[in-house]
């Protein structure tokens, strides 16, 4: 009996080939893209993949306290202290390239990014594509993430977003479903609720675009977050491209959409951050969250998760 151990919990029995360690080792990048290199840090110091094997099962069945401290489960997807909104040191930011919060959404990104393994799932290859097309979007210019649910994909990109004393976060998303807002008003970001009725082209558009020309000293200004859809009626994409010409980053909260029946037109705008549902065909529960994020917006290539 063979084990791959540091909290991977993957075994075999008898020989294996080198065709079968190559499907492990894929296997191994696609659900732990940490290891995609072939090394892992651990107490400071490189440790090869190939270290991770051994040919005999331990003596013991029993977890002993140091290789609990050893595993990487306990870090992998969580974070630190030193992340938390509460314990950030906030700065100023260089604008001219936006830069995100250290948090799971940039983890996930950047491990998306330079992820070097050819194995992935058919589902999740046919969610991402459904979710693109459902967007009418291109897998080049955007990473689709699965999330557990519409909070906490909120939740994701609040905390991950650069709000500071002096942009803004402009929201007409409700009160009780807007989980962004508070890490807004945290960070001291100027905080602007707006109803509905902005969205109106023909009714009060006109106070929506003269917030978008607010002056800021400041580039972007902040993010714009709208429903599609509020109470039956469907809202404009124009305020997306409206926003972008005034400096914004765009949310643009789709979840409300039946994705069959309704589609999105989204080459030409291109929020930053799309939110969307998708039928679950493979299994409970009935819907899968997506969140789509615009990969000329936050280049990670430049950040280290």
């Amino acid at each position: 009996m063979s084990t791959l151990h540091h909290g991977l919990d993957l075994r075999w029995s008898g020989p294996i080939t080198p065709s079968e360690m190559q499907y492990v080792e894929q296997y191994i990048f696609a659900k732990y893209p940490q290891y995609c290199n072939g090394l892992i840090e651990q107490d400071g110091e490189k440790v090869g993949l190939e270290n991770l094997c051994i040919k005999e099962e331990p003596s013991s069945s029993e977890t002993t306290p140091e290789e609990k401290r050893r595993s990487p489960k306990s870090t992998v997807g969580s974070r630190s202290d030193s992340s938390s909104p509460s314990s950030i040191n906030y700065h100023l930011y260089d604008l001219d390239r936006t830069q995100l919060e250290n948090s799971r959404l940039l983890d996930i990104l950047s491990k998306k990014t330079s992820f070097q393994g050819n194995f992935i799932s058919i589902p999740e290859i046919q969610a991402r594509n459904r979710a693109l097309k459902h967007c009418g979007l291109s897998e080049d210019d955007y990473l689709v993430l699965f999330m557990t649910n519409y909070k906490e994909a909120m939740l994701m990109i609040g905390e991950s977003y650069p709000f500071f004393r002096g942009n803004y976060y402009l929201t007409i998303v409700s009160e009780d479903c807007d989980f962004i807002k508070g890490f807004a008003v945290q960070r001291e970001s100027k905080v602007i609720s707006a109803p509905e009725t902005w969205l109106d082209l023909r009714i009060k558009g006109s106070q929506l675009s003269q917030n978008f020309r607010r002056k800021c000293k400041y580039k972007p200004k902040g993010l714009f977050s709208y429903p599609v859809i509020v109470n039956g009626t469907r809202y404009s994409m124009h305020w997306i491209s409206e926003a972008h010409r005034n400096s914004w980053h765009v949310l643009l909260d789709a979840t409300g959409l039946v994705s069959v029946e309704d589609r999105l037109a989204l080459a030409l705008h291109r929020p930053d951050f799309v939110l969307c549902t998708l039928d679950n065909v493979h299994n409970q529960p009935s819907k899968v969250t997506c969140l789509l994020v615009r990969r000329i917006s936050f280049d990670t290539s430049t950040y280290s998760a």
